[in-house]
């Protein structure tokens, strides 16, 4: 696996991680200061943004897991995946991403494009 796969996956850790406090510091370890993540819904930037986000994205679909549904396709310092979101023994993920990440020359994520192919639907 190279590295930035690796850091895909540290990425995806850094999602599923459900204490603030633990989790900013692996936003802080991933992220540059001015990461930029951008979805079709929002577009934010800087770790505590970040770290907020994903508290938000929790709180709404809680007991869900984010997985990497396949390998990451890395060339220079770009990667792609797709991820999927689901509770623990789901058959079918309830939600269905595609991101594009770029690293900095250190290795950490400078910028998170998300592509939405399957959204929660509300229950």
């Amino acid at each position: 696996m190279s590295d930035l796969a690796n850091t895909v996956q540290h990425y995806i850790d850094m999602w599923n991680e459900t204490d603030p406090l633990r989790r900013i510091d692996k936003v802080r370890d991933i992220c540059t200061e001015n990461a930029t993540y951008t979805d079709p819904k929002i577009g934010l930037m800087g770790h505590e943004a970040i770290n907020a986000f994903i508290s938000a994205v929790q709180a709404q679909l809680p007991g869900m897991t984010f997985t990497l549904a396949g390998p990451v396709d890395t060339h220079h310092d770009i990667a792609r995946f797709t991820w999927h979101l689901a509770p623990a023994g789901a058959a079918e993920p309830v939600a269905v991403g595609f991101d594009v990440v770029k690293a900095d020359d250190d290795g950490r994520l400078s910028a998170v494009y998300g592509f939405l192919d399957k959204e929660p639907t509300a229950s």
